[in-house]
């Protein structure tokens, strides 16, 4: 690769445009320490220390691109409720466009609420919707999406799906469509239930198990002409422009009509994987958008993904960071 100026590259982040549409979530933690089993059941009782309010999954993503000093927007349906009021606040704190967010009446806000003592995982509590969205709904969610592109004039749209219906297969062909005709980059975090709804993206951006499965594959070693192989029985049902497969600890796959190459990972004091394939499709999202290097995006993406998994939970990658990475491991 040639002697690339990171310095400039970053700053160019701040001059891109990013839209993220998906399935947007409120993380909830209970902190709280047990000292005793509870008279009533055979269960502990947590006393109640803390509580925090995160940002969760296509948040995540845009969180991301927030800390990497891009102008972000989310695009999504939530709830008319007060965890969608106090999501939407924690946006706005982190400096993400919330203009394109929906709030729908036939809708809850997605809240995920994990109790933790002594550092562990007690039990998650869950509430959510997870059926599609009803056609009203689709109808607002691409007015929004049109709204965004007209008016904002994005490099780029990221489709990230959790599987919680904002995604439907409407909303996909149609945004997708829309990118197409004015010009705008489409790159996908995809899941199981619409993985083969992405038609004609540019970035197609699975891990390996997704895409095992997607495929119904048995695959027992990952190199080269196993993965070519994969990404060539993606392309006849995608006809999508670049295959982009996380890897685990083997590191990232990259494959185009010209191009194939794994990059393998940097070694790293794991942590935690949670939200490391939010960084990773944020950031190769970003540097595609910045470069139209494909070599680039894996490399610099790569290096995020593993940066994310030194920390304990679900983190924003760190810009000045991931720079100095990129200054010492790839120049």
């Amino acid at each position: 690769m040639a002697v690339i100026d990171f310095d400039k590259l970053f700053a160019q982040f701040s001059s891109i445009k990013v839209g993220v549409i998906g399935d947007v979530m409120l993380d909830t933690y209970w902190w709280g320490h047990v000292d005793r089993i509870s008279p009533e059941a055979p269960v502990p009782v947590v006393a109640l220390d803390r509580k925090e309010l995160r940002i969760g999954g296509a948040g995540n993503v845009a969180l991301n691109l927030a800390s990497l000093q891009s102008q972000v927007s989310i695009i999504s349906v939530m709830g008319k409720d007060d965890d969608g009021v106090m999501l939407q606040q924690l946006f706005e704190q982190q400096g993400v466009d919330c203009k394109y967010l929906l709030a729908s009446a036939s809708r809850i806000t997605t809240n995920k609420t994990r109790i933790i003592s002594r550092n562990q995982q007690m039990m998650r509590l869950d509430a959510e919707i997870t059926k599609d969205i009803q056609a009203e709904d689709e109808q607002a969610l691409l007015q929004k999406v049109e709204q965004y592109i007209s008016h904002e004039k994005p490099q780029v749209i990221i489709f990230e799906d959790y599987n919680k219906g904002v995604l439907t297969t409407h909303v996909i062909s149609s945004v997708i469509a829309m990118c197409k005709k004015y010009n705008v980059l489409t790159t996908v975090d995809p899941k199981r239930k619409n993985f083969f709804s992405y038609t004609g993206v540019d970035v197609f951006k699975p891990n390996l198990k997704e895409v095992k499965d997607g495929l119904n594959l048995l695959v027992e070693e990952v190199n080269l002409p196993s993965l070519e192989a994969i990404h060539e029985q993606l392309r006849q049902k995608l006809q999508h422009h670049i295959s982009f497969i996380t890897l685990s600890e083997k590191g990232v796959f990259y494959q185009n009509n010209e191009l194939a190459r794994i990059v393998p990972s940097h070694l790293r004091n794991i942590a935690d994987v949670s939200g490391a394939g939010d960084t990773v499709i944020a950031v190769a999202s970003l540097v595609y958008a910045a470069t139209r290097s494909i070599e680039l995006m894996a490399e610099i993406a790569n290096i995020a993904g593993g940066l994310v998994c030194e920390d304990v939970g679900t983190v924003a990658i760190n810009r000045d960071r991931l720079l100095q990475e990129c200054k010492i491991l790839l120049n």
